[in-house]
């Protein structure tokens, strides 16, 4: 059998290189982050509480975040990777969303969405009416599939709603403290999972006759993927539906 011996000096050379473009990645998203005075205040104000808090789960300011909001018990997740597996941080009350359990049709109807959703560094808003804020990123390829329409969906403070998922004005401070030092950091994008209520076989069998019951049973995919692999997948639309991978 053959055998390719790799040189000390090669694997010296790849770490350097994934060193310098990791470095220049997190330059990129710091340079095109929004920031305000309020942000920086903030951020300022609540990063030294919230590293002390990260520190005894052993997790850092600045890793990788992803979040699931659930709205029937009203509570939005915050999740940051270890290095390994995405481990749970902090739970936070929802201070209000507006409409029923189900996802958002069209603009107007009141509906705060349901699906998966992701969050660039152009769609976080640190000069928010409501505080602070990020854009969940409605409509998604899904909702457009199905002709759904809305726009300028978020998660904000100021604990008031017409569509959006609104915390408590010191929830958000740490949510979007935490977002911010992810992006600059390095992390390109992260994930909002939403749904109506954890998505056990119980929990929707208790639905199983309501309108949204397929939908659901879709979305049910994608969250028992993360409870398998604690990552959340990657995620697709085919005929009409969420995939993942």
């Amino acid at each position: 059998m053959n055998t390719t011996k790799i040189s000390p000096s090669f694997i010296r050379t790849t770490v350097a290189v994934l060193a310098v473009t990791c470095a220049m990645a997190a330059l990129l998203w710091s340079s095109t982050l929004p920031s305000s005075p309020r942000s920086r205040e903030v951020i300022n104000r609540v990063s030294p509480s919230l590293r002390n808090s990260l520190n005894q789960k052993r997790l850092k300011l600045g890793a990788p975040i992803f979040i699931r909001i659930f709205k029937q018990s009203r509570y939005l997740e915050v999740w940051l990777c270890d290095g390994r597996e995405f481990v749970l941080f902090k739970s936070y009350p929802i201070c209000t969303y507006s409409g029923q359990l189900g996802p958002k049709i069209r603009a107007g109807d009141g509906q705060s969405p349901e699906g998966f959703y992701f969050v660039t560094p152009q769609r976080m808003n640190p000069s928010s009416q409501f505080h602070l804020s990020f854009d969940i990123g409605f409509p998604n390829a899904y909702d457009r599939a199905h002709g759904r329409t809305g726009s300028y969906l978020m998660v904000h403070g100021d604990c008031v709603s017409i569509g959006c998922y609104a915390m408590t004005d010191a929830g958000i401070e740490e949510i979007y403290t935490l977002a911010d030092a992810a992006f600059r950091n390095g992390q390109s994008d992260f994930k909002v999972h939403i749904f109506p209520f954890r998505m056990t076989v119980e929990n929707l069998n208790v639905h199983r006759d309501s309108k949204w019951f397929e939908f659901w049973k879709n979305l049910k995919e994608g969250y028992d993927w993360f409870e398998r692999e604690r990552r959340p997948p990657s995620i697709d639309v085919a005929k009409f539906r969420y995939v993942f991978k």
